[in-house]
């Protein structure tokens, strides 16, 4: 059985770590925000519970090496703003999927593709993973660039594959081979 530890990893201005219990009130203020989960199949958190929940999801997975969840901290202030769980992990492939998710104060200062980068090059080079695959809701034009930058390319689309919110909601599907990765300039 493949094992996918959860490091700490730094950058120029952000910390990604394994999320503690201590995390609750920060996480519940990114996810219970409705411009964060605009576009996620699941509605706004309503109480810390939810985050407690997610947090005790996180342990577990720690405990089992089965996925890979960092928080997302900025490296002056020490608040958590944010997380990327690579998971879905097929190791006979050497694949997995990628998520995440900002707090929407921070949007728009180039914090989601530093985590990205440092998560995926922690995946491709700690975990010899191939491939990274993503999905998205197309109208999610922000996070569909920030993906585009790092060297995903999109490969398939698939309507009415979410009921999110109310509405049916399409995919974009996105992946990232390590190649790709390894050819950026």
């Amino acid at each position: 059985m493949s094992s996918y530890p959860t490091p700490t990893l730094a950058t120029a201005r952000l910390v990604l770590r394994p999320l503690v219990a201590t995390d609750a009130e920060a996480l519940f203020a990114v996810f219970s925000d409705p411009a964060v989960v605009r576009y996620w199949s699941a509605e706004p958190w309503t109480s810390v519970a939810f985050a407690e929940q997610a947090i005790a999801r996180a342990l577990d997975s720690y405990r089992a090496q089965s996925e890979v969840r960092f928080g997302i901290v900025l490296a002056d202030t020490g608040a958590l703003v944010g997380t990327v769980n690579l998971h879905h992990f097929f190791a006979q492939n050497r694949r997995c999927e990628i998520g995440y998710a900002l707090a929407s104060g921070h949007w728009g200062r180039g914090y989601a593709s530093e985590a990205l980068e440092a998560a995926i090059g922690y995946a491709f080079q700690g975990l010899d993973l191939n491939r990274i695959e993503a999905d998205i809701d197309p109208r999610n034009g922000a996070s569909a660039a920030v993906l585009e930058r790092l060297g995903f390319r999109k490969e398939g689309y698939m309507p009415e594959r979410w009921f999110v919110h109310g509405e049916m909601a399409d995919t974009v599907n996105y992946g990232l081979l390590r190649r790709y990765w390894n050819e950026r300039p």
